[in-house]
C-alpha cells in the first residue's frame, strides 16, 4: 500500500505544533514564512533545524545569507501565521505589517514574538523536497505568553499554567 501526500498530511495534521515564522533578509528587504517543520538538534553546541522546501523563495536566501531567526509566535498571532503561509503582496511589500529588530545575525526578529532563536547556519541536507537548515543558536529570548498552537489546519486554543 503506498502512502500518498494527501494521506500523509492528514495523519501528520494530527501531531499538534507549535507555530513559527522563519525570516532573513534579502539585501535590506525583510522576508519570512511561517515553518511549523521546526526543533531542536543539540544544546552543546545549541542547535536547532527549519525545513524549508526547495521551491519557496526563501529556501535560497536562507543557501545565500546562511542565517535565520526562528519566530515562535503568540496565542494572538494567528495573523501573521497566516499572513506569513500566504502568498499576498503585503507579505513582500510590508512584511506582514510586523515590526521587527535584528539581534545577532542581522535576521529580523519580531519585536513581540512569544520567542526568538537567532542562528547562523552550520549545515544544509536535503530531505526530500525540502532542505533542512541547521542553525548554531547566537542570540534568543522569550516572554511569558501563550502560545499559537496548530492542529488539523486550525489554531487551537491552548490551556496552559496560566489559565
Amino acid at each position: 500500500m503506498g502512502v500518498t501526500s494527501e494521506d500523509f498530511r492528514a495523519v501528520l495534521g494530527r501531531f499538534a505544533t507549535g507555530v513559527t515564522v522563519v525570516t532573513t533578509c534579502d539585501g535590506t528587504r525583510r522576508a519570512g514564512m511561517t515553518v511549523n517543520a521546526f526543533t531542536s538538534v543539540s544544546l552543546d553546541p545549541p542547535l536547532v533545524l527549519v525545513c524549508v522546501e526547495r521551491t519557496t523563495y526563501i529556501h535560497d536566501l536562507l543557501v545565500r545569507n546562511g542565517y535565520y531567526a526562528v519566530n515562535i509566535l503568540g496565542a494572538e498571532q494567528s495573523e501573521l501565521s497566516d499572513c506569513f503561509a500566504g502568498r499576498s503582496e503585503y507579505r513582500y511589500s510590508e512584511f506582514c505589517g510586523v515590526s521587527s529588530h535584528a539581534a545577532a545575525t542581522g535576521a529580523p526578529v519580531f519585536d513581540d514574538a512569544l520567542a526568538f532563536i537567532d542562528c547562523r547556519i552550520v549545515n544544509v541536507f536535503p530531505g526530500g523536497d525540502h532542505s533542512i537548515f541547521i542553525g548554531r543558536v547566537e542570540a534568543l529570548g522569550s516572554n511569558e505568553r501563550q502560545p499559537l498552537l496548530y492542529y488539523r489546519g486550525a489554531y487551537p486554543r491552548f490551556k496552559g499554567p496560566e489559565e
